[in-house]
């Protein structure tokens, strides 16, 4: 379901296994141990890469696993605990002590755009794969929580607008241009390799993880206060 492998300070966490990756309450408990263990090694100039193996980066959540409860009631009661389960994920990427990265070479859909966006950059492929969110289209209202992290991230409304209102499927070039993603390769290759790429640069920064954690948290306070993330305050001078 989810692997980690360290190279030095850089760890890689890599979606594995079911070729959508979708969100269940096994593929998150998985996801959020592994990134608990990121978080306890972490040291000054460690960064995080978050990949998948195949077509899709994630296909977002499992609705054939919540469709299996077997009733419309229990279906959206398993819908509505996997957003409950997946909220610690984004709690965590947002407080986690070292830059974040991911590299999205395939589909990156709903809950699975969602865990994407909550890394500090993106790095995306031009030949294949899309950013969207059909809740539009299938019927599902978002949580408060991915609410705030679109309108935090994404300033600007019009494209806000297009991918929740629209249903829009944005790919690479689009993605890159309207400022979704820091930047758009030609193919797997090349985004694997500009992700290590920035990673070893910020490494080298060697910033003092708590303080990135805090700074990056006062970027969006709103998403911050929704997923219950205090604050704290350091001063630490190296000047």
């Amino acid at each position: 379901m989810c692997t980690l492998e360290k190279r030095g300070n850089l760890f890689i966490l890599t979606l594995t296994g079911e070729d959508q990756h979708r969100f269940n309450p096994d593929l998150i408990s998985s996801l959020l141990d592994l990134l608990s263990q990121v978080k306890a090694q972490a040291t000054s100039g460690s960064v995080l890469i978050t990949l998948a193996q195949g077509k899709f980066f994630s296909y977002g959540f499992d609705l054939d696993w919540a469709q299996a409860a077997g009733s419309e009631r229990g279906a959206a009661k398993r819908l509505q605990d996997m957003a409950d389960l997946f909220k610690p994920v984004i709690a965590t990427l947002l407080s986690l002590p070292m830059p974040t990265i991911a590299a999205i070479t395939g589909h990156a859909v709903a809950a699975g755009f969602t865990l994407a966006l909550s890394h500090d950059y993106l790095i995306m492929r031009k030949d294949r794969g899309i950013l969207w969110m059909p809740e539009v289209d299938i019927a599902v209202t978002l949580p408060d929580y991915i609410n705030a992290l679109f309108k935090e991230k994404i300033g600007d409304a019009s494209v806000r607008r297009d991918l929740f209102l629209r249903g829009l499927k944005m790919k690479g070039d689009e993605a890159e241009k309207r400022g979704v993603v820091k930047a758009a390769y030609d193919g797997e290759a090349e985004v694997r390799e500009a992700s290590v790429c920035l990673a070893e640069n910020l490494g080298k920064r060697k910033w003092h993880g708590e303080v990135y954690a805090e700074i990056r948290k006062g970027l969006y306070p709103q998403l911050s206060a929704i997923l219950g993330l205090s604050r704290k305050v350091y001063a630490i001078a190296r000047l």
